[in-house]
Parts: C-alpha cells; structure tokens; sequence
C-alpha cells in the first residue's frame, strides 16, 4: 500500500463514446485531474509533460495497441514506475494474467459502471 493520494490519471482511449463517460466520471465525481489521448503513441508524447500518478488504458486501439504501449511505458525513465490499469472488454482469465505479467496492476472489465468506476480505480490503486 502507499500513502501518495492519486490526483492525476493520463488516460488512453480511442472511443470517443466511451473516453466522454469515462472523463466526465473521473472529472465530476472522482475530482480528478484527466488528460485524454486517443491513440498510444499521444500518451507517449504527453507523459513526461502531464506526469500522471496513474495511467487508464484501453488494450484494443489503432496502430499501437494497450499492451504494446505499456512496453514503450516501461523503456521510459519519466514512466517506467507509473502504475497502469488496463480497461478492456478482453478480459478472460488469461488475458489478465497476461497483462498483470506486462507489469500492469490491474485490468477494469468492459463494460464498466460509471458509479463505480472511481471507487474501482482507487483500490487498485491503493493495493498495488
């Protein structure tokens, strides 16, 4: 467990529906503070500046998937300790071990819901 409060979430998603729901829910009723990008490689490029206390990511995106993404996270001395949670509707068993083995703490289930999403993120947090 750690005592460091989770202010700030980068968050990667390329659907537009589904990052408006998730931003307006982390804004409004998790008080935090979101940076949205829509592709992998934008979250590469904004990290280092944002410095995020947390990174939200889709798995299924365009040209660089969530896991490879996290691979690059890892190569980067600005992101390699930043912990990461990937939100997916591929979710199998295995599928989560694979990505808890890529170094992320932990994997929120598509679909999610919007009244529990804060609470979700932070226990994750919290127990990482």
């Amino acid at each position: 467990m750690t005592s460091q409060s989770l202010k700030k979430i980068l968050y990667v998603e390329d659907d537009f529906s589904i990052s408006e729901v998730v931003c307006m829910t982390l804004e409004d009723f998790g008080d935090f503070e979101v940076l949205h990008c829509d592709l992998g490689q934008k979250a590469l490029d904004a990290v280092e500046a944002f410095k995020p206390d947390l990174i939200l990511m889709d798995v299924m995106m365009p040209h660089m998937d969530g896991p490879t993404t996290l691979t690059h996270f890892k190569k980067m001395d600005c992101a390699k300790d930043i912990p990461v949670i990937f939100m997916t509707a591929k979710a199998q068993v295995h599928e989560q071990a694979e990505y808890k083995a890529l170094g992320a703490i932990g994997v929120l289930v598509k679909p999610f819901d919007p009244m529990t999403l804060c609470e979700d993120i932070e226990r994750l947090w919290q127990h990482r």
